[in-house]
């Protein structure tokens, strides 16, 4: 809600993805859980990624908020996914935003894990990109094992193969 148009055209490609990356904003870990401050959240990553990184728009696809709310980052993210043929290219992750749904979780995760919310919607979230584009769950990897970044923090990192595993749970 209230986010700006894309600054430039933004590029469908004509394939799914094969891959998710979970990112971490490295920003604070709030402990406002609304919607009105996820909405707040979301649009503060847009205006950095336009407006100081000079990209078309939020570079990864979705965020997850601390409250647990999923929202689109880039825009038509949400209508490919759907569709489920194509994908919206990203900029999240230098050789890796033709082939992966990034997703951007609110919070710096490098001594802390995610709180409950946030991470049970990022289960679910993962899971329906899972089942949408048809990516094995040992394609649910970090920012980390494709550029040379801390993100998505020490402690969400080693939570990988349990998002792996409860993703897996409840895909069947």
């Amino acid at each position: 809600m209230g986010a700006r148009p894309p600054a430039d055209a933004l590029t469908t490609l004509d394939h799914p993805a094969n891959r998710i990356l979970i990112h971490h904003i490295a920003g604070a870990n709030s402990t406002d859980y609304s919607l009105a401050h996820a909405f707040q959240v979301a649009r503060d990553d847009q205006h950095d990624h336009i407006d100081n990184n000079g990209w078309s728009d939020t570079g990864q696809h979705f965020t997850v908020s601390r409250g647990g709310y999923r929202l689109e980052g880039r825009h038509g993210s949400l209508d490919a996914l759907r569709g489920r043929t194509t994908m919206i290219q990203g900029a999240h992750c230098p050789g890796q935003n033709t082939n992966a749904i990034g997703i951007e979780n609110e919070g710096l995760y490098t001594s802390v894990e995610p709180p409950q919310p946030q991470w049970e919607s990022l289960v679910v979230f993962c899971a329906y990109i899972c089942r949408q584009y048809g990516i094995p769950v040992e394609e649910i990897k970090g920012h980390r094992d494709y550029y040379n970044t801390e993100c998505p923090g020490d402690r969400l990192y080693a939570k990988l193969p349990q998002l792996r595993s409860e993703v897996a749970k409840a895909l069947m």
